[in-house]
């Protein structure tokens, strides 16, 4: 059995900070150190975007532009469990955060490229 679980969501005010994070279990992910992960997140009554990516050694990350500067991704494979780190959030972050796998790097992930999901953790920043 496959599963990713986030954790680490909330309520928060304007200029706070979350951690969230996403652990790996299952036969498929005894070779975690060989995937991809990434973070997605998803408002009400729009698609689920694309948040950052980190590759399978954590040597290559990526974020989407109005991220970059405020989340950091990062990986700790010891623990099969990659890592948002997020500061200054603003009111237009809250959503549903979701972690993915896939088994091939690529600079930005979309939807299609996830082979496997978690349940996704609800961030909510109060104005």
């Amino acid at each position: 059995q496959v599963q990713l679980v986030e954790s680490g969501g909330g309520l928060v005010q304007a200029g706070g900070s979350l951690r969230l994070s996403c652990v790996a279990s299952g036969r498929t992910f005894e070779t975690y150190e060989t995937y991809t992960m990434g973070w997605f997140r998803q408002a009400p009554g729009k698609e689920r975007e694309f948040v950052a990516a980190i590759s399978a050694r954590g040597v290559f990350t990526n974020y989407a532009d109005s991220m970059k500067g405020r989340f950091t991704i990062s990986r700790d494979n010891v623990k099969n469990t990659v890592y948002l780190q997020m500061n200054s959030l603003k009111p237009e972050d809250t959503a549903v955060y979701y972690c993915g796998a896939t088994a091939v790097w690529r600079w930005t992930l979309s939807t299609r490229n996830i082979d496997y999901w978690g349940q996704g953790t609800q961030v909510t920043v109060s104005s």
